[in-house]
């Protein structure tokens, strides 16, 4: 049977149109999901007793390739779709217990950020909802088989998340509803390089869902050298945006306001108080961020502990909250991007290769 044929875990019409021809007890779906999205069950015990398991599609990616941090609880998959494509997700065992992981909503990235491997590879394609989901199952299953439990899930990864609202709202609705993952909305967070538009329509339609605002510079000539995208949203309509998401969402949601940290470009005290007066009246958290560097971008270099020190104290004494991040998973190439795209050139060259030495 072609896997095109086969039922999705996803698509209810068609999981009801198996059942009806099938005729076994609807419970039988609730069942499955249960055990494979809400509980990550191992997929031959899930389906186990399943009465239609071999004309359903648990996944939609293939892992192919799994790398393992030796300095710190960071995992990197790699996992190819359907159209030969790589993307990759990154599992954060963080020291306190709390697992979270990093998903990818597109195939490269078209807001080509400086600073990012990813925004160096130009846009190759969306991905579905259910490639998006599909990496938080296979990543949940991971982690249960380690006695872990995935807690939190951050769209970090490929992509600019609002490039791909369609999807991104399905897989939000299917991670957050009852029937699927039944995932607390709180612990999933939107990062976005600034879409206005997306962020207005996340906060509104999913307004326990916490959203992320990479900024890295509130001077506007910064921000545009390091986000090209930051051009068509000056950053005087990007905080009255922000300023629009903290009203939609419960008082106890913060916006976070993701910073790197680089040396010589946007660490000085100028810059420090160009953010305290840019966020002054807002609600918001203020993550620091340290700079893994790319082989693209030899230009930028992160800032010494020391400077995102003073830099946090700074940001602390003008009452805001602030949290100094610490880089995971710096010897799997971590960083968005980084290693998806080195093995996308190889399976390149492979193609290449086979063309050039085949007969005729």
């Amino acid at each position: 049977m072609a896997i095109h044929s086969l039922t999705s875990i996803y698509d209810n019409d068609r999981l009801d149109a198996l059942r009806a021809a099938e005729r076994f007890d609807p419970q039988a779906i609730h069942k499955l999901h249960s055990k494979l999205l809400r509980r990550f069950v191992a997929d031959e015990d899930a389906v186990a007793d399943f009465p239609a398991r071999d004309r359903i599609r648990l996944h939609t990616l293939d892992l192919f390739r799994r790398c393992d941090s030796k300095l710190d609880g960071a995992t990197k998959l790699l996992f190819r779709t359907d159209a030969d494509l790589l993307i990759e997700s990154v599992v954060l065992r963080i020291e306190t217990g709390r697992s979270t992981l990093c998903v990818s909503s597109q195939v490269g990235c078209a807001a080509a950020c400086d600073f990012c491997a990813t925004g160096k590879m130009g846009i190759a394609r969306d991905l579905s909802a259910e490639e998006i989901v599909d990496q938080v199952l296979q990543a949940g299953q991971l982690l249960v088989g380690e006695g872990r439990r995935l807690r939190n899930i951050v769209f970090m990864g490929m992509g600019e998340p609002f490039h791909n609202e369609r999807q991104l709202k399905r897989a939000l609705d299917l991670l957050t509803s009852r029937a699927y993952f039944n995932h607390s909305p709180g612990k999933i967070l939107v990062s976005t390089v600034g879409v206005i538009e997306g962020m207005l329509r996340c906060a509104d339609r999913f307004p326990a869902v916490n959203l992320a605002l990479s900024l890295h510079s509130a001077r506007q000539s910064v921000r545009e050298t390091l986000i090209p995208l930051a051009r068509n949203y000056p950053l005087d309509e990007l905080r009255r945006a922000v300023s629009e998401v903290n009203r939609l969402q419960a008082p106890s949601t913060t916006v976070m306001i993701e910073y790197l940290m680089l040396a010589g470009v946007n660490d000085a005290d100028a810059d420090a108080a160009a953010l305290i007066a840019w966020l002054d009246g807002l609600n918001v958290h203020v993550n620091l961020i340290p700079y893994n560097p790319i082989d693209d971008a030899p230009h930028l270099i992160g800032s010494d502990r020391p400077t995102c020190k003073r830099f946090a104290e700074r940001l602390k004494a003008a009452g805001l909250q602030t949290t100094v991040r610490h880089s995971l998973g710096s010897d799997i190439a971590a960083a968005c991007g980084q290693l998806v795209r080195q093995e996308n050139r190889a399976i390149a060259r492979q193609a290449v290769l086979g063309k050039t030495s085949s007969p005729g």
